[in-house]
């Protein structure tokens, strides 16, 4: 399962600590950011995605982020 997100994360390093956070949540996860997305997309790969807690745990670094359609 693959669930993708829409965010503002601009920022490499923040992309980085973000993927940090998300892995120690989700540690059999695949974790990335395609920061040259108009969308700065956060892609999150396993077998069961909680879209609810990937938002909560980005919104918590004060970034947006939204399930994208």
């Amino acid at each position: 399962m693959v669930e993708v997100f829409k965010t503002n994360v601009n920022d490499a390093e923040l992309a980085q600590q973000l993927i940090h956070k998300l892995l120690n949540y989700f540690s059999f996860f695949r974790v990335n950011f395609d920061l040259d997305d108009c969308d700065k997309i956060l892609r999150v790969e396993g077998e069961t995605i909680l879209p609810e807690k990937v938002i909560e745990l980005v919104l918590d670094h004060g970034c947006f982020c939204q399930v994208l359609d």
